[in-house]
């Protein structure tokens, strides 16, 4: 009440903006601070790239390849962890369960994407736990056989096999589910022949397998036929691409060899644990990417018989997941279940 006796009005003080403490707020700030740099300073130390074959395989070959461009690019080294077996699935799983910092990185194929359907359990899930990152390049198969066998052409192998149903073998370098394994099942499905599959854990594995006789064909990477091809120690039949192979200009394509709708193009890609920050996901991701597309690493690799690629994440993981669904239908049609 006022002298007057007339009711007064509480006078309340503007209400003040709510802050954080300053020793609330800093730690946030100083974690982002350190992300943002980290990924620009990102590596500071080795990075793990595994490889889920064997020591010699196409494959390792454009790994390693990529291991030491890298290593040039980076200023730290790039280790190259061969983690054979089980169609890739134990590299693979190194990855999925480790430390998702960047510092450990998936190098593999085709198989990643067919392991998906192929087999019955794994002890990762591709999906779920790892990270596309980057496509890392293109190869062809070649259909090769060993000099003794009497065939000359696609068509003969196929007139051969189909007298001697599961008398003839071919060899896979990644073992069951590899890209390998499964460009054969889709030549035994499309062909309609039935060549027996024999696993490896390594392309150089089946190759001396096949120039011993103890198998007959072998559908690898172009990488690890050329020197065979070229050393005259071997028949290739042909490519398994869209168009012939530069590395391979006088070997047809499977389908200009007498198989219709014949066609698989294997990637090699990079990918990390699932968790990985995003930033240096970008980051790996446009450093290859920049090493990719140089005119001289693509010429290297292109003698190699593989086609340089590159790319954002997002691009990658959108091809990943087409090659998934495809391989699915492979699969199923090819009746492949592997424990």
């Amino acid at each position: 009440m006022d002298s007057e006796g007339n009711p007064v009005k509480e006078m309340r003080r503007p209400a003040k903006a709510f802050r954080y403490p300053a020793f609330i707020l800093f730690p946030f700030a100083f974690c982002l601070g350190m992300t943002v740099a980290g990924a620009q300073s990102f590596p500071v130390k080795p990075v793990r790239m595994v490889i889920p074959i064997g020591p010699g395989s196409s494959m390792d070959i454009t790994g390693r390849v990529l291991a030491q461009r890298m290593n040039e690019s980076w200023s730290q080294p790039v280790i190259a962890d061969n983690r054979p077996g089980a169609g890739g699935n134990i590299g693979a799983d190194v990855v999925a369960k480790a430390q998702p910092d960047g510092y450990t990185v998936l190098f593999c194929s085709s198989s990643l994407a067919i392991a998906h359907s192929a087999y019955r359990t794994l002890p990762y899930d591709a999906l779920r736990d790892l990270e596309p990152v980057t496509q890392i390049s293109s190869r062809g198969n070649v259909l090769v056989v060993h000099p003794s066998l009497p065939v000359g052409t696609v068509k003969e192998l196929i007139a051969y096999a189909r007298a001697r149903p599961g008398q003839l073998s071919f060899g896979s370098g990644g073992g069951n589910g590899s890209s390998d394994h499964m460009v054969g099942e889709l030549f035994n499905l499309l062909a309609g022949v039935r060549i027996t599959h024999v696993p490896y854990k390594s392309g150089p594995q089946a190759v001396t397998d096949l120039l011993n006789g103890q198998i007959q064909t072998y559908f690898g990477g172009i990488p690890v036929n050329l020197p065979m091809i070229r050393a005259g120690k071997v028949k290739p039949l042909g490519v398994s691409l869209a168009t012939r192979s530069p590395a391979l200009p006088d070997v047809p394509t499977m389908i200009e060899a007498g198989v219709p709708g014949y066609e698989v193009n294997v990637w090699y890609g990079l990918f990390a644990p699932r968790g990985t920050p995003k930033d240096v996901v970008a980051k790996i991701a446009a450093d290859v990417t920049r090493q990719l597309k140089s005119p001289d690493f693509q010429e290297r690799l292109t003698a190699l018989g593989v086609d340089a690629a590159g790319g954002r994440p997002d691009e990658f993981k959108a091809l990943f997941m087409r090659e998934v669904e495809t391989w699915a239908k492979v699969v199923k049609a090819a009746k492949v279940a592997l424990d």
